[in-house]
This record gives C-alpha cells, sequence and structure tokens, in this order.
C-alpha cells in the first residue's frame, strides 16, 4: 500500500521560512518522480515543484528563487524548503508522486501552510 504522509505545516510571518517533509512507503522511492502540489482556499489546485528520480528539479515560477525541493532515498523522503514566505502562499501543501511509466498517481494528506502576521 502506498502512503505519502506530509509534515512540518504550521504558521509563519511573511519573510519566513518552512521546510515541509513527505515519507513515502510502500514504493520504491529512488525510481519515483515527487512533486509538490498546494491548494488556497477557493482556488484550483496548482503544482508548486518537482524532482525527478535523477534528482532534477523544476519549479512554478511563483516560487522560483524561494523554494527548493530536495530528496533523500536513503529515508524515502521528499522535502520542500521555503524561504521568503508570502501570505499568497497560504494553502494546504501536497505531496505527489506518478507510479513511472503509468498515469496512476498517489497524494498524501495534505499539510496547512499559514503566512500570516
Amino acid at each position: 500500500q502506498v502512503q505519502l504522509v506530509e509534515s512540518g505545516g504550521g504558521l509563519v510571518q511573511p519573510g519566513g521560512s518552512l521546510r515541509l517533509s513527505c515519507a513515502a512507503s510502500g514504493i520504491i522511492f529512488s525510481i519515483y518522480p515527487m512533486g509538490w502540489y498546494r491548494q488556497a482556499p477557493g482556488k484550483q489546485r496548482e503544482w508548486v515543484a518537482g524532482i525527478t528520480n535523477g534528482g532534477s528539479t523544476n519549479y512554478a515560477d511563483s516560487v522560483k528563487g524561494r523554494f527548493t525541493i530536495s530528496r533523500d532515498n536513503a529515508k524515502n523522503t521528499v522535502y520542500l524548503q521555503m524561504t521568503s514566505l508570502k501570505p499568497e502562499d497560504t494553502a494546504i501543501y501536497y505531496c505527489y508522486t506518478r507510479m513511472p511509466t503509468t498515469t496512476i498517481d498517489y497524494w498524501g494528506q495534505g499539510t496547512q501552510v499559514t503566512v500570516s502576521s
């Protein structure tokens, strides 16, 4: 059974930082691409960042230069380091993966990030 469990969300002031973690189980983590999405109140879920099994990364323009995605294959964990946070970054953040060569997607339960003074 595939499980993605996020942690690390919380309340932070504008300009602050948070690091999200996503622990995966039930998959051969090292061969899976991983990603983060977010969904703000009243808005559609949007892609934030992705990392390939080889470690190549991509970011949405809205977070480029402020967020960093990384992975630790020994710990079956993907991270999202978020800096210079803005109120518009407030959302539920979801960990995501897709089984290679398929269209089978897996999602975590989400972790709330609130940026407010």
